[in-house]
């Protein structure tokens, strides 16, 4: 008998499109296509010109060589952009890459969605992008499977089986698969899963088992370092060396980190100093070597002087001398590896990790009271006259004030608030201007020294001074100082104030700024920073071919900022820092932001803006106490092409307190803010002006440390642009208000069930409960209290098993529009076209005009209120007063008990008593007048 022929297994990929890429060819598109490689196959579709989302519909066939192999094999797809439609270049760019196991792949007649894969946290070497969710299915012929890798190119995986016999007898068909089709928002939600989870471990749930490790690093793994401090070197005068200019290279498998240069020593000859820590991370198999070689530079002629482990001297210019090193092996609880450099970036000084301190920020009151004597040099006697105020780039200006009187005095009475920083050595510059005339002219101008000023921390009354304004005039090469005036004002520097210089939703502290003021802290706040998964690539390396991120985390509590180091090109960074706070206020929020570093391949004089991945934000009130959260966040950004993730973050969180219910009480009933803020409130606009200043200065200080914490990097963690326009923040807060009116909807159609009889049962029971609360009128309150109790005690096991973090769909992220989201992203002063300006105008007309019928409506409800008893109209208030006469002769004639039943019996009246026309006083009420018709 002929044995039956093998069978020939074939590995089916349908490249279908791909979404929201990233434009690579300067026009704000790119030209894509797809390569695809299985078992040294390589494959790749055409190329969809211009268009950020592709669609190609191509099927690819592989061979199978060993089909009892095939959990072991992988499947790669990367996705580039086509030079010739580009404008040419060396190589094509690189845009993403996506790898797909065996075990994922499915067979003929398996049809099905894929499950959410398993995690990979454990996995040796984690690939890039792990596999997500499918989003269709194809025909019910073939088995398919889909992935999505960050840069969203679908990929379609068919196993097909084809045999050169003849084929079977047929058989009945398997039952039809439907095809379903998403909707935008649908399909931008499988771009990844925007919840958080939690990370099984050691840590999960209360009372996990911990490792013994330090308690100070008890909520991040260990990680391997070497440990080089090279201390100083003697003996290396010669002619070609320059002591203050000599490097050391440090060198250990692939890892290469030089040292900044040295410091010359004064009382030896030859001799230099670095006193520099290098930490070489042992857990990265390309950075660990067997040899570890250090080497001496010339820093102005990068000339070799010597070293151990590559050559003994140089041979041009021989070199004897000797160098202070010390090595040893720990973890990143060592006390130097704070201080330590870690990288092989070009810019080293921006990798390190580094604890920075807000600036002390006060609040200056400047209360202008009057001027007198003012007088303008070779004019008339000023009419009309205004004070300008100037510290650094603030200024403000009172209102104008008139004088008619020969003294010429002046008085305003008029508070200006301006935020200064520590050290506090600006001036405050008073500038009197006369608007009498057409330019406004400079009548004098007085300057005040900051710290000079008084502090106080309460509202007692400070003394005002007189400071004599001067004009300077000049006269040939010189200049001439001469009196013009004089002006009383009050200053004074608020410590009782906090000063915000983050939005109040998000605010992390509340004590004010002098240190007297402050209460004692009420816990501690621990964050361990584990590492990051799937990132995206933010920046090409060879020419494009190749895409790279450079990842570091800023967080945010209070007055401390803390950076971890940079892990350089890795799309999955394991920081494993930790870092502590002291909680005043559990009633506060902590920010974690993930940033690309791109000043490490630049210069310090030019600097490009460091680009953000995403960030989360926790609320310590959330966080129960002493309990360890270990949780994996979405990295969520909103562009212009629509929400994207970028990656996720996973920390450690444990804020550790006592938990005394009578310390939670006394701290949950004492005000958030300080007491001046009660006392001598600040007005909204002023406050966000305010908080502008603050935030810059705190930027501008930041920028100045080393390294530097760039601008776009405070500013996204202060979420100062959160008061700009937005229409999609406009429809998200409107749903929010529609969300928390949704429980009095929800309670209005319970009440019209009951009314409606649709539960007789429940009808009846409410009859009864009615019963009991009008004959004991005392068990009300009781009564309500303990349902509350009972229904907060059913949601407690609805309770969030984790902090949440940032809401996609709340934020309405996954249906914004994209021209929303240009309009979001446009400047104040807009740089569309003007068809573009005029057609969003007419856009935020709509909707104002929604907002300004509701407004209308709410307030006209309020007036018909009023014209009740207003005589408004006199027919309707006669028949008010006389209802109410009606009602007070009835109530005192009959028992309060008896008219409760009855109206109560008479709401709840069975469907069938009820008429479908609305009720006498509801009518009554909205014929009332309101002042609507009085609107021109």
């Amino acid at each position: 008998m002929k044995p039956p022929p093998p069978t020939i297994r074939k590995l089916v990929v349908e490249v279908k499109d791909a979404r929201d890429l990233v434009p690579k060819d300067g026009y704000g598109t790119c030209s894509a296509y797809v390569v695809v490689d299985f078992c040294s196959q390589r494959k790749r579709t055409s190329t969809a010109i211009r268009t950020l989302n592709p669609e190609w519909n191509e099927r690819l066939e592989f061979a199978v060589p060993k089909p009892s192999e095939m959990d072991l094999e992988e499947l790669n797809v990367e996705v580039y952009n086509d030079k010739h439609f580009c404008g040419g270049g060396n190589k094509n760019h690189f845009l993403g890459r996506v790898r797909i196991y065996g075990t994922q792949f499915a067979k003929k007649g398996h049809e099905g969605l894929e499950e959410d894969p398993p995690p990979v946290e454990d996995a040796p070497a984690p690939a890039p992008a792990p596999p997500l969710p499918a989003v269709e299915v194809p025909a019910p012929t073939e088995t398919a499977v889909e992935t999505q890798p960050p840069l969203n190119p679908p990929v379609v995986v068919l196993l097909r089986e084809e045999s050169p016999t003849p084929p079977p007898p047929p058989v009945t068909p398997p039952p039809a698969v439907e095809v379903k089709r998403m909707t935008q928002a649908e399909s931008r939600r499988v771009n990844g899963e925007f919840t958080p989870r939690v990370i099984p471990g050691r840590f999960s749930g209360e009372g996990g088992e911990r490792t013994p490790y330090p308690p100070t690093y008890d909520l991040v793994e260990p990680m391997q370092y070497l440990f080089v401090r090279v201390v100083k070197a003697r003996g290396l005068a010669t002619a070609a060396c320059h002591c203050e200019a000599q490097y050391v290279k440090v060198r250990c498998g692939g890892h290469v980190v030089r040292s900044r240069p040295s410091i010359a020593r004064a009382e030896a000859v030859g001799a230099a100093e670095w006193n520099q820590v290098f930490a070489i991370n042992y857990s990265r198999p390309e950075l660990a070597g067997p040899t570890l070689e250090l080497s001496i530079w010339d820093g102005r002629s990068d000339a070799f002087l010597g070293g151990g482990g590559a050559a003994a001297e140089n041979q041009r210019h021989p070199v004897s001398g000797e160098i202070m090193v010390s090595v040893w092996i720990g973890t990143q609880a060592d006390d130097a590896f704070a201080e330590s450099w870690s990288s092989d970036a070009p810019c080293i000084a921006y990798t390190r990790s580094k604890v920075y301190q807000s600036p002390k920020l006060w609040y200056l009151r400047v209360t202008v009271i009057e001027a007198q004597d003012l007088r303008a040099v070779g004019s008339a006697q000023p009419t009309e006259v205004r004070v300008k105020a100037q510290l650094g780039f603030q200024s403000a200006r009172t209102r104008r004030s008139n004088s008619n009187r020969s003294s010429a005095v002046f008085a305003w009475h008029e508070d200006l608030m301006f935020v200064a920083s520590e050290p506090l050595d600006d001036h405050l510059i008073l500038l009197i201007e006369d608007c009498s005339m057409k330019e406004p002219g400079l009548l004098g101008h007085a300057s005040v020294a900051l710290g000079s000023i008084e502090q106080r921390l309460d509202e007692r009354p400070l003394p005002s001074k007189w400071y004599n304004l001067e004009a300077m005039v000049a006269f040939g090469d010189g200049a001439n100082s001469s009196y013009c005036g004089r002006l009383h004002v009050r200053l004074c520097l608020e410590g009782g104030y906090h000063v915000l210089d983050e939005a109040a939703h998000v605010c992390s502290d509340y004590r004010p700024t002098a240190k007297q003021l402050w209460k004692p802290p009420v816990g501690v706040l621990e964050l361990g920073i584990l590492g990051a998964r799937g990132l995206l690539p933010m920046k090409t390396k060879l020419g494009g071919a190749k895409g790279s991120t450079d990842a570091y985390v800023v967080a945010k509590y209070g007055k401390k900022w803390v950076r971890t180091r940079t892990v350089v090109d890795s799309f999955d960074p394991r920081w494993n820092e930790q870092y502590t706070w002291q909680v005043y206020d559990p009633c506060t929020a902590l920010t974690i932001g993930v940033f690309d570093n791109w000043r490490i391949f630049t210069n310090t004089t030019d600097k490009k803006p460091d680009y953000r991945i995403g960030k989360v934000r926790v609320r310590v009130s959330t966080l129960e106490s002493n309990r360890v959260y270990t949780n994996s966040y979405p990295l969520v950004v909103v562009l212009r092409s629509g929400v994207k993730k970028m990656g996720e973050i996973e920390v450690a969180l444990r804020f550790t307190c006592p938990a005394l219910l009578p310390d939670t009480i006394a701290l949950y009933s004492q005000p958030m803010l300080p007491r001046m803020h009660y006392v001598r409130p600040i007005g909204v606009a002023q406050q966000e002006a305010l908080r502008a200043a603050a935030a810059r200065l705190v930027a501008t200080w930041l920028a100045r440390s080393e390294p530097p914490l760039g601008a776009e990097v405070v500013r996204y963690m202060l979420d100062a642009d959160a008061s700009s326009w937005s229409m999609r923040r406009a429809k998200a807060n409107w749903f929010r208000i529609v969300g928390v009116l949704a429980w009095v909807v929800g309670l209005a159609r319970w009440f019209d069930g009951i009314r409606r009889w649709r539960s007789p049962v429940t009808t009846v029971l409410v009859h009864a409960l009615y019963l009991v609360l009008v004959w004991y009128p005392e068990l009300a309150v009781p009564t309500a209290s303990l349902y509350v109790f009972m229904m907060g005690a059913w949601y407690y096991r609805f309770r969030p098993k984790a902090p949440a973090g940032m809401d996609v769909r709340l934020s309405q992220a996954d249906t914004a529009d994209l021209d929303e989201l240009d309009e979001e992203f446009d400047g104040f002063l807009s740089a569309r076209a003007p068809d573009v300006v005029r057609e969003r105008y007419n856009r935020l007309r709509t909707l104002g005009a929604r907002v300004q019928t509701l407004l209308g409506d709410i307030a006209a409800q309020g007036e018909r209120a009023q014209a009740l008893v207003s005589w408004r109209d006199p027919r309707a208030t006669k028949i008010f007063i006389g209802a109410c006469l009606c009602v007070a002769v009835v109530l005192y004639t009959v028992p309060a008990k008896m008219v409760a039943v009855a109206a109560g019996f008479y709401w709840l009246r069975h469907p069938m008593f009820r008429d479908p026309m609305p009720p006498a006083p509801l009518n009554f009420f909205r014929r009332l007048p309101s002042l609507s018709d009085r609107l021109l």
